[in-house]
């Protein structure tokens, strides 16, 4: 047989399967099902923290705005006081003029040990002389870490990105003047999730690790609702969900959100079932005389275990046989002819 011919009866083969799966009758039975409840949830950064300016003074950098991407540790602003120049001029002043002093101290210091060896002077003013050299040593070693500190403070005026992630918000312009503990930057990082306001008649029904519908651009997406907070406020709980892939371009944007709240009993029939005459829908049911179409009211569609199932919400009863689509119409045809 060659290969073409091979793969039409094989394509043909599957075919006839599929109809014959579908040419099955379907008995009606009650199934349960998930009710949603919809509500709106806003794109919240995982982590959201101030980069707070160290020190007062004048900004004289700043090189992020709202929406830049940056990174941990980099270099965001960047805060001038000019008083640390003064006081850092005045230290070294300070250390110049003790430094001349501990010249001296020493110069008699070493006289004076001269003169003992001698038996020109006593020991105690030999003491004395020391001690005084030390006492000059100490001034130097306090004004140097004086100066340290100063320095320190200098190096402050560098505003860092606290986290990876992206700009959020930059209160502040450049010229203008900082207090410490001013927010020069707000950087949302590590990540984004769903934060949801859902109503406390709902809160008992919701459950960590629950899987939820997002609907965006018109595609649904699958979640997982991660946590539940016990506060309640306004009538409402706060929840959030974690979804893979979701951007951060938007932060506060609101999407769609379908949550599991309850199930029902309902009466599902699959949707190959459903024939539209006039503006009405029917399905084809198996009776004594044979087949029938008897007039339902049809409800949303459901899928269980992949396939569509439209809710019927009345018109049939559980135990009911209805057929498929094709063999519904082809005997009320019959029928009627």
């Amino acid at each position: 047989m060659s290969r073409p011919l091979l793969l039409s009866s094989l394509l043909a083969v599957a075919v006839l399967s599929a109809g014959s799966l579908l040419a099955e009758p379907f008995t009606v039975s009650a199934k349960p099902v998930t009710v949603w409840k919809s509500v709106y949830g806003s794109v919240e950064a995982r982590d959201r923290i101030p980069a707070r300016s160290r020190i007062g003074g004048t900004l004289v950098e700043l090189s992020v705005n709202e929406g830049d991407l940056v990174t941990a540790g980099q270099e965001i602003a960047r805060i001038v006081d000019d008083k640390l120049d003064f006081q850092l001029a005045a230290i070294a002043a300070q250390r110049e003029a003790l430094s001349a002093q501990l010249a001296n101290a020493e110069i008699d210091l070493k006289r004076g040990e001269d003169l003992l060896k001698n038996g020109v002077t006593t020991t105690q003013r030999v003491d004395a002389l020391r001690t005084q050299v030390d006492v000059l040593k100490g001034q130097i070693a306090s004004l140097v870490a004086q100066a340290d500190v100063v320095t320190q403070q200098a190096k402050e005026g560098v505003v860092l990105a606290p986290v990876a992630g992206r700009v959020l918000d930059v209160p502040v312009t450049k010229g203008a003047v900082l207090m410490p503990g001013e927010v020069v930057a707000v950087v949302g990082g590590g990540g984004t999730f769903l934060r949801l306001a859902v109503p406390e008649r709902h809160a008992t029904a919701l459950d960590a690790g629950d899987k939820i519908r997002i609907t965006e651009g018109g595609e649904d997406r699958e979640g997982t609702l991660a946590r539940v907070y016990p506060l309640i406020e306004g009538g409402r709980v706060t929840a959030d969900v974690e979804i893979d892939g979701l951007p951060d371009n938007f932060v506060g944007k609101r999407m769609l959100v379908s949550l599991p709240v309850a199930e029902r009993e309902a009466l599902l029939v699959p949707e190959t079932t459903l024939v539209t005459r006039a503006g009405l829908d029917f399905v084809g049911v198996k009776t004594p005389e044979g087949v029938a179409l008897r007039s339902i009211v049809p409800g949303e569609i459901q899928m269980i275990d992949g396939m569509p199932m439209v809710e019927v919400i009345t018109g049939l009863v559980a135990g009911d046989v209805v057929l498929p689509a094709s063999e519904a119409t082809q005997a009320a045809e019959v029928g009627h002819e």
